[in-house]
């Protein structure tokens, strides 16, 4: 007997079908997530960044505020002096003895940062307290002689290096130069 309607065949999926289709899928979610995880952690880095920068700006901003002079600026002859023969006491590279940041006597001149670190504790404000949420960055400055960089006599300028570090191995480097612009001016 011959039927005038064709059989019809049936039609879905077939389960090898299905699972080659969950297991495709599965690879492809655990892809996305992969993904997603990674941007998740990414993205703390510009906030770890602008951090790691308003330090580094911050301490950048206090040490270029000091001033350079041939004497240490304890020094009576710190005003008349025009250069470093004039001095009782000459100012160099470095802190003078017992200058420090957070106690009188306090770091006078843009040369005594050289060396200056905060590392370990956290940020520490001026006098010396913890600043909060900032116990893992740190920050660190050095001090050189630059007039050469910039086609003066030497002992007319200082370049500043302020380093800050944060978490996720954020490292923001600023350099700044200060010159010497009126010989008497400590």
């Amino acid at each position: 007997m011959y039927s005038r309607f064709p059989t019809l065949r049936a039609r879905g999926f077939s389960l090898i079908e299905i699972v080659v289709f969950i297991v495709v899928f599965g690879i492809g979610i655990v892809g996305i997530v992969t993904l997603y995880a990674q941007l998740t952690k990414a993205s703390v880095d510009p906030v770890v960044r602008k951090q790691a920068l308003a330090l580094a700006e911050s301490m950048m901003e206090e040490v270029t505020l000091r001033g350079i002079s041939y004497c240490d600026p304890d020094d009576a002859n710190v005003r008349t002096a025009t250069g470093t023969g004039d001095c009782a006491v000459v100012e160099a590279i470095g802190p003078e003895a017992g200058e420090t940041r957070y106690a009188d006597p306090r770091f006078d001149n843009v040369n005594d940062y050289h060396g200056f670190s905060m590392a370990g504790g956290g940020i520490l404000d001026i006098a010396g307290a913890p600043v909060g949420g900032l116990n893992d960055y740190a920050v660190s400055v050095t001090v050189a002689q630059a007039g050469a960089d910039l086609a003066i006599p030497p002992a007319e300028a200082l370049r500043v290096v302020v380093t800050a570090t944060g978490p996720l191995g954020v490292s923001v480097t600023l350099q700044a130069y200060r010159t010497r612009y009126a010989p008497n001016t400590p």
